[in-house]
């Protein structure tokens, strides 16, 4: 934009008129003319948009806005260019504008706001000679705007030379301050790098990316580190920030980026990505103040609750070794009871009284709304006692999306409770033991022969006299199993025929496996087990279907009894709804559909696929392939052809050139929004329902493979022998990839 000195200025010091040729034909003898016309000063209001101009599509409000800004600093700086207005051969007083038609409505927006008189004096160039139409498309199409770059560097020397800051530069230009710093944080990259931007050698984007961090030694670093290649905006954004931690970081949610610059942290701002706070550079400081705060949280819970112990940890602590005890309903006062039923009598009376009234009054809705704030006041009654507060304690862990998440009731072994001894117990498990070890055989190892009913008692005489023995002594052990063995057989048979109760004592018999803490309290040989998964899936305990499962338990554990002999009561006590969901939550908890090194049983993982087409599993809800996740484990011709299946395989075929951190960062958001799914998580779908719309990963291979070769010089082929060097199978699958490489190499 040309601007100039100010009108009043040009009013009070008249120009000297330049004599104006009769024709464009008639040119003077001399030479070159360099200006055709008369120069005046024209009242404002004299000034009217010329029918010639051939810009048809006006300037923006906030161009015009731009230009009256500016004008009010620095005034016009180039003369509008006129013709007089003629109607029925003569002139009217008026002048149309051919030349300046922007710098015309600033004026006009200036004297609207009572900045400058209406028929305040502008600088004109009266041409006559000229084509105005030509006049006006030289206007807009000889003049050539200023290299970026120089923008830039301009701005910069304005900040630098009269120590003009952001906001008085965007007043004397017209535009928005955020815009200027900006501009600024442009003008302070390396000047080689702007040479290179000058010079097309770098991208404006390219640009961008490096000023994200403002240190020039560190930018013309990662200049020399990147590859032309791997020059791309993300890249060096990636490579500029490395090293530091960015504003949606987990930590950095839960400190609070006030807190983290109050203790003196630096802050690297990112001025060009919308929403963005930036990135945290001093990491260690960040985590002794995320460590500082969760630690001061453990320690409020342990002491406002009472709790023995509290522990901070930003991951969990798998491993620890602790057992565990639930909350459980504790015995009421007798002051909370009687609150309680007087709320629920008042809640009662209300809605009874207004049950045919819809909506509600204001005050009664109100008052329901304090019945339910105060019952919650009093809680629901779970919770823990003091002598298991006394033994147990609490793990504060950093969730993953900046919250602190509380576990409370966590028994270290050294303060686990002894168990009660039993007698009985005690002599039987000995004598099982002794069984098992040979114990009570011969000396020369033999087991004694079965008992025939002739051997005498200890303490015989000589004489055979048979001894009476004491009736209250225990029986043999042999007998007892004797006997008891037939009684297992009879109760087996029994419970066979009575399948509710046959039921209810599976659920026992689960529920004192899962939930109990003294070990078994079933008759039942139920052999539960639960794969820990966090062993194979880093991260799997903060998924959405573990983070259900998990409070999925919490809700049952609260209702479990703590002792095991009250297990069976329990189990009793439930209604059908609720004791077939307790057995689902059990049952699902041994599902093991995992795929590891070991070799399963062909029949068991079918099993899994069965279930999973029984359930209408969907994966999409619970899994997304992002570069954690997926693609920064797979090789990049299994990037490709998730992409070619997902998207299509002119996408995969633009990502082929491309390395391995750029092609992910690239492919992640086209399947997370393609919601697609490896091979290995899709449901087969019941016979007669649609299968899943999802492609065999070969086929889509193949279609990359294709486009590729007849494409030749815009994306590089892939290469059989490349994806083989590349191939780092996971557990399972080398022959579904070995066929896929045979038939892409085909």
């Amino acid at each position: 934009m040309s601007l100039s000195h100010s009108p009043a200025a040009d009013a009070a010091t008249p120009a000297a008129p330049v004599a104006p040729a009769a024709s464009a034909d008639a040119r003077p003898s001399g030479g070159l003319v360099v200006q055709y016309g008369e120069v005046r000063d024209i009242p404002l209001n004299r000034l009217k948009a010329s029918p010639k101009n051939a810009r048809r599509v006006g300037h923006s409000a906030e161009v015009i806005a731009a230009r009256a800004a500016s004008i009010t600093h620095k005034g016009v700086l180039q003369p509008l260019v006129v013709e007089p207005e003629i109607k029925d051969g003569r002139e009217t007083g008026y002048y149309l504008v051919s030349a300046g038609e922007g710098r015309r409505q600033a004026l006009r927006l200036l004297a609207k706001r009572k900045a400058l008189a209406k028929g305040a004096a502008v600088r004109c160039v009266v041409d006559t000679t000229n084509d105005p139409a030509e006049v006006s498309m030289d206007e807009n199409l000889s003049r050539e705007p200023m290299h970026p770059a120089d923008q830039f560097e301009a701005f910069k020397d304005l900040a630098e030379r009269k120590g003009y800051g952001a906001e008085e530069i965007a007043a004397r230009f017209g535009v928005k301050p955020d815009i200027v710093r900006q501009r600024l944080r442009l003008g302070a990259v390396a000047p080689a790098l702007l040479d290179l931007y000058r010079e097309e050698a770098l991208t404006l984007e390219q640009v961008t990316a490096f000023a994200v961090n403002p240190d020039p030694e560190r930018q013309m670093q990662v200049y020399a580190q990147l590859c032309a290649q791997g020059r791309q905006p993300y890249a060096i954004r990636r490579a500029m920030t490395e090293m530091k931690v960015a504003a949606d970081d987990r930590r950095v949610r839960f400190l609070g980026f006030e807190a983290y610059v109050a203790a003196g942290g630096a802050v690297l701002r990112d001025l060009f990505t919308p929403d963005n706070e930036g990135w945290v550079e001093d990491v260690a400081l960040l985590d002794r103040l995320v460590g500082e705060k969760l630690a001061a949280l453990a320690e409020a819970v342990r002491d406002r609750e009472g709790w023995k112990w509290a522990s901070a940890h930003l991951e969990f602590p798998h491993g620890h070794g602790c057992a565990r005890i639930w909350e459980h309903l504790l015995p009421r006062g007798a002051e909370d009871i009687a609150t309680l039923e007087a709320l629920d009598a008042e809640a009662r009376e209300l809605i009874d009284q207004w049950a045919d009234v819809d909506p509600l009054p204001p005050e009664v809705e109100a008052r329901l709304t304090a019945i339910e704030d105060a019952r919650e006041a009093i809680g629901d009654g779970y919770g823990f006692d003091a002598d298991e507060k006394a033994r147990a304690g609490v793990l504060v862990v950093l969730a993953p999306y900046g919250e602190a998440r509380i576990d409370r009731g966590f028994v270290r072994p050294e303060d686990q409770p002894a168990p009660e001894p039993d007698d009985a117990a005690e002599v039987g498990a000995d004598d099982a033991d002794g069984l098992a070890s040979g114990e009570g055989e011969g000396e020369e190892g033999e087991a004694d022969a079965p008992w025939d009913g002739d051997d005498e008692a200890d303490g015989g005489d000589e004489a055979g006299a048979e001894p009476a023995g004491d009736p209250a002594a225990p029986l043999p052990e042999r007998v007892v199993a004797d006997l008891t063995a037939h009684r297992t057989a009879a109760l087996r048979d029994a419970l066979a025929q009575d399948p509710d109760l046959a039921q209810l004592a599976l659920v026992h018999a689960l529920v004192s496996r899962v939930f109990g803490m003294g070990g078994a309290a079933s008759c039942l040989d139920i052999r539960w087990g639960s794969r820990e998964l966090g062993v194979y899936a880093e991260g799997i305990a903060e998924s959405p279907a573990a983070l259900a499962i998990a409070e999925r338990h919490r809700q049952w554990a609260r209702q479990t009894p703590t002792q095991p002999e009250d297990f069976w009561d329990f189990v009793i006590g439930l209604d059908g709804d609720s004791r077939a969901s307790l057995l689902a939550h059990c049952v699902s908890l041994t599902l093991d559909g995992l795929r590891a090194w070991e070799r399963r049983p062909v029949p068991v993982l079918a099993h899994v696929e069965t279930l999973a087409t029984a359930l209408a599993l969907d994966m999409r809800a619970y899994w997304r392939p992002t570069g954690r996740r997926y693609l920064d484990r797979v090789t990049k011709a299994q990037v490709l052809a998730a992409v070619a299946d997902a998207v299509s395989p002119d996408a995969a075929a633009r990502l082929s050139g491309l390395r391995k951190a750029e092609m992910v960062e690239a492919a992640e958001p086209l399947l997370v929004e393609a919601g697609w799914l490896p091979s290995v998580l899709r449901t087969a779908r019941p016979e007669g329902e649609a299968a899943e719309d999802a492609a065999p990963r070969t086929e889509a291979i193949d279609e990359v493979e294709a486009l590729a070769a007849d494409e030749a010089g815009e994306a590089p082929a892939l290469d059989p022998e490349t994806m083989a060097d590349d191939f780092d199978p996971g557990p399972g699958d080398e022959a579904e990839v070995a066929a896929m490489l045979a038939e892409a190499a085909a």
